[in-house]
């Protein structure tokens, strides 16, 4: 039974952090084809929209990879992680859905933060997570702007702290701690993973992810990381 809950949690995940690059690649190929197709065929915009195809396929095959680690206990990678670029990283590869869903993005990123040592790609996963569940917390608002605020900042000499907020439903009492529990999930379609991962991935670098109220709507997730 553990063995086939750890497979039922690492293709869940999988499926949810490795939707973004797959539909950037069928939107890159779509998008070619339109445009080889033209009178003239506009080759520099199909040769960068490649080269983002083989970018994105490139990225899907390495979430795979830290899944997989991350389900066998693997120690994560420790590499210097600039977290104010990995976070606009992170924001260009959600682009397409935070637009489609008209979120404004306001960010406040540190450019001064010291690096962290830590696997990019996993926190890279924790923060899509994070502002996926933040566009689909906002989907059903209409009565307000619809605002996705991300903020890095320096927590005294040794620390760094993230936080991905945004003006959704927000939480009931007592909710939000559950939202880690494993399978766990406020939506009618969710699995209850992503944020359980999440919670895994900070931890194994050293860190702690919480959520709480965001004033005056919504819901603000935080995560602080040992600076590098």
């Amino acid at each position: 039974m553990s063995r086939i809950i750890t497979m039922g949690e690492l293709t869940a995940s999988i499926a949810h952090e490795v939707n973004q690059p797959l539909g950037a690649i069928v939107a890159n190929a779509a998008a070619c084809e339109r445009w080889l197709a033209a009178r003239r065929p506009e080759t520099e915009k199909v040769r960068r929209a490649l080269k983002s195809i083989a970018s994105d396929g490139q990225r899907a095959s390495a979430v795979i990879g830290r899944i997989r680690a991350l389900m066998k206990r693997q120690a994560p990678r420790k590499d210097p992680v600039d977290l104010s670029e990995a976070i606009r990283e992170v924001l260009a590869l959600a682009q397409q859905e935070l637009q489609r869903h008209e979120i404004v993005v306001k960010t406040r990123l540190n450019a001064h933060m010291p690096p962290v040592r830590a696997d990019k790609v996993q926190l890279q996963q924790v923060l899509l997570n994070l502002v996926v569940n933040a566009i689909e917390a906002m989907s059903a608002i209409d009565d307000r702007p619809r605002e996705l605020t991300i903020v890095s900042a320096q927590e005294g000499p040794d620390s760094v702290r993230v936080e991905v907020s945004d003006s959704g439903p927000g939480l009931d009492a007592g909710q939000a701690e559950r939202l880690f529990e494993a399978f766990y999930t406020t939506k009618e379609e969710g699995m209850g993973i992503g944020l359980a991962i999440s919670r895994s991935i900070v931890e194994a670098h050293g860190g702690r992810l919480s959520a709480a109220p965001n004033a005056p709507h919504g819901t603000v997730f935080r995560f602080s990381l040992p600076g590098g």
